[in-house]
Parts: structure tokens; C-alpha cells; sequence
């Protein structure tokens, strides 16, 4: 599903952002990346995005060598994959309804597919009732889950989720967590960035550990070993 093999990233002189990293990570899996900052954990996230090109190794994503594609062939690669942020990034002017169906509109949705897959995404995240309320009107927590709605609605294989909790109180933060579990149940490779070692240690999921842009630990807490 997604594999790394020997990548490096270097912005300038100096260590690497991403220093010869290797692992793998399996169609339906629940991995948390942890690391301090600057440990590399946002470039990682670039990378798979291609956003950013490695400075050496491959990157494979549904077992296709990313850095073959070219640059017409992105959008489509990122298609696959849906990702969520900690600041949110909705669309303040636009209501819940209209947040998740703009991703379906950049993809050319056709409307009556849209008209359809959104409710049905608002109700995967409990918001359902408030499809009409602007960002401004929604709780963090619920910011959070139009957030996930959207990068859900194109069913993308992989999701994304860089600090999904970071701006979010201990109740809300459990709640989206508790989302991406179920979410990851039903089929979806779920990569979750993280600071919160407490939820990292209470989910027992899959923990890739960065130090310095070097992969340190790759453990799952629930009892196997992943090296």
C-alpha cells in the first residue's frame, strides 16, 4: 500500500529531513507516526503527497513507483489519498454541506453522485443535521469531522491525518479517534501524526517512530513486532 525504500530528503547542507528511511505499510492498516519536531514526520507526509520530490530512494504507493509520474498523473495519485489537517482548512464562507461536496466538485462529481455521497458522509461523522451550518457555528470537534468528511467523500484507499487532535480538548480529541478507528474498520489504511503519545499508547495500533529523520522504532503496541 504505501512503502518507502531508502529515502532521503534533504533541504540544504546538513542532516537530512528524511534520512534513509525504509518501511511498508499494508492495505487496511492503522499506523501512528510519532516523532518530536523536526524528526521529519511532516516531510514524510509531503512526500507521499508529492509535494515535495526525495533527494534518493523510491516511494510506492498502491504499488506504483510515484516518482515515475508525471506531473498531468498527480492529481489523480492524489485522488487515493485523503488527508486531514490540524488547523481544519475548511471553507469559512461555505456551509458543512458545501465543504465536503467541494472536493467532489475539483474531481468533476457529477451532481446527482453528489447529492448522494455527501449525506451520506455527514452522517458517517455525525453531522447530518448540520449541513447548513457555516465552520464559524461548529465546535472544534465537529470542524474536525466535516474535515474528515471531505477527505473521505472521494473514498480514497489511504487518510491522512497530521495531528487530527492538536487543536482539539481531551473529549473531542478521543472522539476523532474513536472516527478514524471505525473508519479503518471498514476498510481504509489510516497514517495518523502525532504528538499525543497518551492516545498512542491507549489505541495499541502500529507506531513508526522518527528521530532526526531516521525510522528509530517501528512497533505495534497491541503485541507484534512489525521490524
Amino acid at each position: 500500500m504505501i512503502k518507502l525504500e531508502h529515502v532521503s530528503k534533504a533541504y540544504s547542507a546538513g542532516i537530512p529531513a528524511l534520512n534513509n528511511a525504509s518501511l511498508y505499510i499494508r492495505e487496511g492498516e492503522f499506523v501512528f507516526l510519532v516523532g518530536e519536531s523536526g524528526s521529519g514526520k511532516s516531510t514524510f507526509i509531503r512526500l507521499l503527497l508529492k509535494e515535495l520530490e526525495p533527494t534518493s530512494g523510491k516511494i510506492f504507493i498502491n504499488g506504483q513507483d510515484i516518482g515515475q509520474l508525471k506531473r498531468k498523473q498527480i492529481p489523480k495519485m492524489r485522488r487515493n489519498i485523503g488527508v486531514v489537517f490540524q488547523d481544519f482548512r475548511l471553507l469559512r464562507d461555505r456551509n458543512v454541506y458545501e465543504n465536503v461536496a467541494f472536493a467532489q466538485r475539483v474531481v468533476g462529481t457529477g451532481t446527482k453522485t453528489m447529492r448522494s455521497r455527501v449525506p451520506q458522509m455527514l452522517s458517517v461523522v455525525g453531522l447530518a443535521a448540520k449541513y447548513k451550518s457555516l465552520p464559524r457555528q461548529l465546535s472544534g470537534g465537529e470542524q474536525q469531522r466535516v474535515a474528515i468528511a471531505r477527505a473521505l467523500v472521494n473514498q480514497p484507499k489511504i487518510l491522512l491525518a497530521d495531528e487530527p487532535t492538536g487543536n482539539l480538548d481531551e473529549n473531542n480529541a478521543w472522539e476523532i479517534m474513536n472516527l478514524l478507528e471505525e473508519i479503518n474498520k471498514k476498510g481504509t489504511t489510516v497514517v495518523v501524526v502525532t504528538h499525543n503519545l497518551d492516545i498512542v499508547k491507549a489505541m495499541k495500533k502500529r507506531v513508526i517512530t522518527l528521530r532526526k529523520g531516521i525510522v528509530v522504532s517501528d512497533e505495534d503496541l497491541g503485541g507484534t513486532n512489525e521490524i
